[in-house]
Parts: structure tokens; sequence; C-alpha cells
């Protein structure tokens, strides 16, 4: 009986490493996009999401 604690336990570890490992992964990539994209992508999406916003507050 204790070795399945141990066997539980250890899968309970792992997807919680899984987890985390696929939430950094996505933080550096939405970094990225920030930090590598220029100044005049970075206002376009902003006023894309700026009135996509306002469409959706007037809707």
């Amino acid at each position: 009986m204790n070795v399945w604690k141990w066997v539980g336990l250890a899968g309970v570890v792992g997807v919680a490493a899984v987890g985390v490992a696929a939430g950094t992964a996505t933080v550096k990539r939405r970094r990225r996009d920030y930090v590598e994209a220029n100044s005049s992508d970075l206002r376009d999406r902003l006023h894309a999401r700026f009135d996509e916003a306002e469409a959706r507050r007037a809707g």
C-alpha cells in the first residue's frame, strides 16, 4: 500500500511540473512577442485592442 502512495505522489508532482513548464513557456512567448516587435506594430496592436474593447462596451 505504501508503494502506491509514492506512485500517486510522483504522479501529482509530475503533473504540476508539466503545468509550470507550459505556463512558463507561454509567458516567455508573449513577452518575446512584445520585446521583439517594433513600436509601430505594438501601437497598431494596442489600437486594435482598444477599438475592440470600445465596440464591446458600446455593443
